[in-house]
Order: C-alpha cells, then structure tokens, then sequence
C-alpha cells in the first residue's frame, strides 16, 4: 500500500507546490509508481505538469461526490507519474465541506481504492490550514513541511504543530511528522545562515539533511510546464531535488 506524503504549511511562498511536483518527479524517475493530488484552488501544482487548470474531473469533483478519484487520474509527460488536477472552483470547497457532517474525511475515503496502486502519493496543500488542508492531514501518513529559510520562517510553525497534534489526536493517529525541508536557501547571507541554525537547534529530529537552495531555474521550470528536473537536470535545484527524493524514500522503506 502507498505510503501518502502531505506537503503542508500554512505561510504562503515557501516551496510547497515546488516540492510536490519536483519530488513527485523524482520519485517516479526512480521507478516508483507514484500519484500527485493538487488540492489547492491556485492549481500550480497542476499547471507545473503541463495540464490545463480547467481540466474535468478534477479534485473538486471527487470531493463533492460527482466522480472517484480514479476516474479523475490524469497522465503526465513523465513515466509513472499521474496527477489528479485542482480547479479554481475548488475554493469552493472552504465553505462546502464544513456544513457536511464528516466531510474532513472526504479525501481518505476517496483514496481508500486507489492507495494500493501506486508506490508514493503525495498532496500539494493549499497556505492555509482549511478545510481541504485538514482532508490532506487525515488522508496522510507523513506530513512535509517546506520551511523558507528566511526572517519569519518559525513564525507560524507552532500553529501548524497544534493543528498536527489535534489531527492526530481527533481524526488520524498515524499521521506523523516526516521533516522540515528547509528551501530558498541562500547560503551567502548571514541571515539564511541563522535560520538554519536556529530551525535545526529548535526541531533537532525533524529537519531534513537535504537543503534546498535558491535558483533560477526552479523558478523558471513551472512556466514551461514541467519539473525542474526536466528543465534543466543539472542545476544546483534539480540535484537538490534529487537528493531529497533519495531521503523520502530512505525514511519511507524504514517505515
């Protein structure tokens, strides 16, 4: 059964959609069948596999009931990789999904039938911690946490670790952890420096080795519609990507 990565944190710009999409791609090079659910309306995630964000079915369509997520699958340009594509109605779904009773599991129980194809499932959440973020959070084994090693890079992250505890507490006691991915990394500033220090002293156990740093050509891979790792395979980003795909599937065959 596949293990199901939530790529999680409630501050805006610090990597998320690009670490779903980069790692998802590297996952799947590797040979591992592999499945990337973008749950967040701004569909970025979708649009950086080169698939229309007004694509049908879609994730919304799977959370309101009106198909499986099977039948929402769609291929990539990339061998093993599928998508199921977000939709900008899904903003929609904020105020649906909470006057249905047990709607917090809608994503779970649509992943119950598919989770057995594929190796690794990972879900680009939305930068917030919504409706659609906590279906992520119930769905998910392990969560991934993409942290900007910039001046407010804590500031939220105890929030999100309660929003953690009372998920595992109230809906998915599975759920744990994976790491801190620590990204847009510029390791000529002191203050990068600092942050790195300070996130590694305060969460010892839960930051990844990998480092993910600035670069141009991440910046410029989703305007082509394709991964870094196809946009330019031997920039610094795309070897960081490489590596950090290498530790989740390490941490996922320990597990």
């Amino acid at each position: 059964m596949g293990t199901v990565y939530a790529i999680a944190n409630q501050k805006g710009g610090v990597g998320k959609t690009t670490t779903a999409v980069n790692v998802a791609a590297c996952i799947a090079e590797a040979g591992f069948s592999t499945l990337l659910i973008d749950i967040d309306p701004q569909a970025n995630a979708t649009l950086g596999l080169g698939i229309a964000k007004d694509t049908e079915p879609n994730v919304y369509d799977v959370l309101s009931g009106r198909c499986t997520l099977e039948e929402a699958l769609a291929d990539t340009a990339i061998d093993n990789l599928r998508v199921v594509p977000a939709h900008p109605d899904l903003a929609a779904a904020n105020t649906e999904l909470p006057r249905e009773p047990g709607s917090e599991t809608r994503l779970r129980e649509a992943l119950a039938g598919t989770r057995g194809e594929f190796d690794y499932i990972l879900l680009d959440c939305p930068p917030s911690l919504g409706p659609l973020t906590v279906n992520a959070l119930v769905a998910a084994d392990r969560v991934i946490v993409p942290v900007q090693t910039e001046y407010f890079a804590l500031e939220g992250l105890a929030g999100l670790l309660d929003t953690l505890a009372l998920i595992q507490r109230e809906l998915n006691p599975r759920l744990t952890i994976a790491g801190m991915l620590l990204t847009m990394h510029d390791g000529r500033t002191r203050l990068a420096r600092d942050v790195e220090r300070e996130v590694r002293a305060h969460f010892p156990a839960l930051v990844f080795d990998t480092v993910i740093p600035r670069n141009v050509r991440v910046g410029e891979a989703p305007s082509y519609g394709r991964p870094v790792t196809h946009h330019d395979p031997h920039c610094v980003g795309a070897d960081a990507y490489f590596e950090f795909a290498k530790e989740v599937v390490r941490a996922g065959a320990r597990t």
